[in-house]
């Protein structure tokens, strides 16, 4: 079988081979970082309890399912209306702000308790 660039000079053969493979291994990497922030790793979607779930359907009522945010990591708040909450838990967005306009902060209806968490550790559910 005849290689595709077979007719070149050897030098210039494994030039068009190293930038082929260049070219390949920066897609494969491309590919690797955008399916690495597509999928969140495992273990983050934990099934929810009976009692969550009840909690997370009571959330959607009230507040529709567009406004329910999962938490990504345990918050523990140390100001005044700053919420504790756990990894995993689901909560409502009221404000996407506090009291002062401070958009990193969030107002959230945990399915309860209300308070402020950090906008970084939500992500949509």
């Amino acid at each position: 079988p005849q290689l595709p660039h077979g007719h070149l000079p050897l030098p210039s053969f494994w030039k068009v081979v190293e930038d082929t493979l260049q070219q390949s291994g920066a897609q494969l990497r491309a590919f690797c970082q955008a399916f690495d922030t597509v999928t969140p790793s495992p273990g983050t979607q934990q099934p929810l309890t009976p009692a969550e779930e009840r909690k997370v359907l009571s959330l959607v009522s009230k507040h529709g399912p567009d406004k329910l945010y999962q938490v990504t990591s345990n918050i523990s708040g140390s100001r005044d209306l700053d919420l504790t909450l756990l990894r995993g838990q689901i909560v409502a967005l009221l404000q996407s702000a506090d009291t002062k306009g401070n958009t990193g902060r969030w107002l959230v209806d945990a399915g309860g308790p209300r308070g402020f968490v950090p906008a970084a550790k939500l992500r949509p559910y």
